[in-house]
């Protein structure tokens, strides 16, 4: 199963960034290949945790594909899972952690493993994935940059 993962530190806080995460009705506003996010539920569960289910449009040349995931946001342990409902995928699991590390600024991991169902779409979109997510990594920290304002350069781990 193909994965990709990043861990950049960012000069922005814990918080700030798992909030930008957390926003994902502005995703098509500056995620590269987002099209469009429709929120179906947003269920706040008693152990704090919250529960969104959100379908995804994704659109790369000629391909266009929408796909369902159960987005849990853990604010406390500053984490965020994302697994697959439905879509063109077999497979699809994505993970965000944000860790402080002083002076306003965190450590954001990032992972993703994910499978498709068709080999053809396997073939057309595989390779150009690891390229895909390490934009779609950088957008983020691009965005905070544009909300929070932009801070000194924190050198990466």
């Amino acid at each position: 199963m193909p994965r990709f993962s990043n861990k950049r530190r960012v000069p922005h806080t814990a918080e700030q960034m798992f909030d930008l995460v957390a926003d994902v009705e502005r995703y098509p506003e500056f995620v590269p290949l987002c099209e469009r996010l429709v929120v179906r539920q947003r269920n706040p569960k008693p152990d704090g945790t919250e529960v969104v289910v959100a379908d995804m449009t994704v659109s790369f040349k000629l391909v266009k594909e929408t796909f369902t995931s159960r987005v849990t946001l853990d604010r406390a342990k500053r984490h965020i899972l994302v697994e697959y409902v439905s879509g063109p995928f077999s497979s699809l699991e994505n993970r965000w952690s944000f860790e402080p590390t002083g002076e306003g600024a965190c450590e954001v991991t990032f992972f993703i493993a994910y499978e498709f169902k068709s080999r053809m779409l396997a073939m057309l979109m595989g390779s150009m994935f690891d390229t895909i997510f390490a934009r779609m990594s950088a957008a983020f920290e691009k965005r905070a940059d544009a909300i929070y304002g932009r801070k000194p350069a924190v050198s990466s781990t």
